[in-house]
């Protein structure tokens, strides 16, 4: 198997692995665009449901290639960003397998994805300032949204890195593994999320991110455009009626 990003199916679930494991999955131009490609696809494939974003080789992402950038090869794209997902990660829910390391860009990239699953011992965090930079992938702001707001700007002012398990702790990490499991474990937690209507899921991620962005009086009007869709779908209709007589719904995402 070759290509900076390969793409393998599991039933409905995606999975999406970064294929540089000599630059420790770093991403140049050529790993971003792959990546687009591969979440584009991803959206469009209705039979699809959920994918799991994972590195080759123990490792998750160390971010940007540096080597790249010095060629002037940046890795991000015009339309989804950095990493080929950061500015624009997909409406279906993805979910991070972290092995190893998950630093700056790869940080950011696992802060792009909906649930985190990482194995024990795996090192993440925002190192950026240590080089005299910012994080401009979407960490500074996206950190404090999933922890508390101490930690996260202790991580982001010092940028040393922790382990999972302190993520854990701080409820970033949804989930931790044993060592070398972390990408089996995902996939558990991604079957359980296919389980649900694709419809009412994507519409539930939704409304779970926008939320923070509206107050209490305007989230009852902001929700209904999602709510509306879920209720004028097949799904919906599906869902009722395999609950009345008893037996597993058939999904269609639609």
């Amino acid at each position: 198997m070759s290509g900076p990003v390969l793409v393998e199916r599991r039933d409905t679930i995606a999975v999406l692995t970064i294929n540089r494991p000599e630059r420790r999955n770093a991403f140049d131009r050529a790993t971003a665009e792959a990546m687009e490609a591969a979440i584009d696809a991803f959206e469009a494939d209705e039979s699809l449901r959920v994918a799991v974003l994972t590195g080759a080789g123990g490792t998750f992402c160390a971010g940007q290639d540096l080597k790249a950038a010095a060629r002037g090869e940046i890795g991000r794209t015009e339309r989804r960003g950095g990493g080929g997902m950061m500015a624009l990660p997909p409406d279906k829910p993805i979910i991070a397998a972290v092995e190893g390391y998950a630093l700056g860009g790869g940080m950011e990239l696992a802060l792009a994805c909906d649930l985190v699953v990482a194995a024990r011992g795996a090192r993440m965090g925002l190192p950026e300032a240590r080089r005299g930079l910012p994080a401009m992938g979407g960490g500074l702001f996206r950190l404090p949204r999933r922890i508390p707001y101490a930690p996260a700007m202790e991580a982001a002012l010092t940028g040393l890195p922790w382990d999972a398990e302190r993520y854990h702790e701080l409820g970033l990490v949804n989930r931790l593994a044993a060592e070398g499991q972390a990408l089996e474990v995902a996939l558990e937690l991604a079957a359980e999320v296919a389980a649900g209507g694709p419809v009412a899921v994507r519409a539930s991620k939704a409304v779970v991110k926008h939320g923070p962005e509206w107050t209490d009086a305007e989230s009852w009007t902001a929700q209904q455009r999602f709510v509306d869709e879920v209720l004028a779908s097949e799904d919906y209709r599906e869902g009722l009626a395999a609950f009345a007589e008893k037996r597993d719904p058939v999904w269609k995402g639609r």
